[in-house]
């Protein structure tokens, strides 16, 4: 088998559209990935001295 083959191989599986969500079911699956991102960052304490000085500009 040649690499193109393989590669061909892989991209026409990968190629399968996966099953299809409704809005609601997509904001509930964001809301809970942002709530379990929020939980793991708790974790961690970081000093402010460590953020960089800032300001925004419009």
């Amino acid at each position: 088998m040649r690499r193109r083959d393989l590669a061909w191989a892989l991209f026409a599986g990968a190629a399968v559209a996966p099953a299809q969500t409704t809005a609601v079911e997509d904001l509930t699956a964001a809301r809970v990935r942002v709530k379990g991102n929020g939980a793991e960052l708790a974790k961690f304490s970081i000093p402010i001295a460590t953020e960089p000085a800032f300001a925004f500009k419009a």
